[in-house]
């Protein structure tokens, strides 16, 4: 799903998130292959309850995918929520901000273009 609009940074990318990438339970190890084949990094990132980073800004593309919980990402000025198995493309240069909006501890991989 492509979200409205280009982003603010990169006009010539559109924010893109696709629902259900990966089937659930999201398999670490899968996704990490994935990605690699795709030119990404992955790492693990664990939220609590409640937390939020804010105006986040990097010089390449950035992956995410939910692998339990629930997210919110807003990119650009452009909000969406993840589930588990989503899969969030974040284009280069887009300020964005992350909230964990679940009820208990969300657990997130995220990637870097090389």
């Amino acid at each position: 799903m492509r979200m409205p609009g280009p982003s603010a940074a990169n006009p010539a990318e559109p924010l893109t998130v696709q629902r259900s990438r990966f089937a659930t339970p999201v398999d670490r190890a899968a996704v990490a292959r994935d990605w690699a084949a795709r030119g990404f990094s992955c790492e693990l990132w664990v939220d609590p309850p409640g937390q939020e980073w804010n105006d986040f800004v990097h010089e390449t593309r950035e992956l995410v995918t939910l692998i339990e919980g629930r997210l919110s990402f807003t990119v650009a000025g452009a909000t969406v929520v993840l589930e588990p198995g989503d899969e969030l493309v974040i284009p280069r240069a887009a300020v964005h901000s992350v909230r964990n909006i679940h009820l208990r501890t969300s657990r997130w991989l995220f990637g870097y273009e090389s």
